[in-house]
């Protein structure tokens, strides 16, 4: 089975993705409002944790999965799957913003691996990108493993420049 397979089927019969991603902001107000007035912030740190992650993960995906599609595949905004691509980042959107008005995403444990993940595929995209439009692995002579070593380089100091700017 494929990916493209995956998103077939879900086009196919998209009742459970749908539902999966609109129960996700609900879950996010519902919590909020049964947080409102407590003092244990730890324990409702993790709750918004676990809906953060069951978020931004497929969130992130479908944001990569964009990316690709658009800048590498050159496909057309007309031809965009909503329930797999769009529908995602909505979800994460509100979820997140809703999150954000009853707790400080310093607070939620794990937050920061999730944003440092994002600037990773970001940096990743952006370097994969920069080489496809260039042209750098056709011309060149350059033993492969000496490329990786200057790609997970060029990684890490994007990384680093990241955490100091932020």
């Amino acid at each position: 089975m494929t990916l493209r397979d995956i998103f077939q089927s879900i086009a196919e019969n998209p009742t459970w993705i749908v539902v999966y991603f609109l129960l996700l902001p609900v879950a996010a107000y519902l919590i909020g409002e049964v947080a409102t007035g407590s003092r244990d912030v730890k324990f409702w740190g993790y709750v918004y944790a676990v809906l953060s992650y069951l978020v931004c993960i497929p969130g992130i995906f479908a944001v990569t999965l964009n990316v690709y599609l658009f800048l590498f595949e050159r496909q057309s905004v007309w031809d965009m799957n909503l329930v797999t691509q769009a529908l995602p980042i909505l979800s994460m959107i509100i979820t997140l913003m809703l999150i954000k008005r009853k707790i400080p995403f310093e607070l939620i444990p794990g937050f920061g691996k999730l944003s440092g993940f994002l600037t990773l595929i970001a940096a990743t995209m952006g370097i994969m990108w920069f080489i496809d439009r260039t042209h750098i692995y056709a011309v060149t002579f350059i033993p492969f493993q000496y490329i990786a070593i200057g790609f997970l380089l060029l990684l890490l100091i994007i990384r680093f420049a990241w955490s100091k700017i932020f």
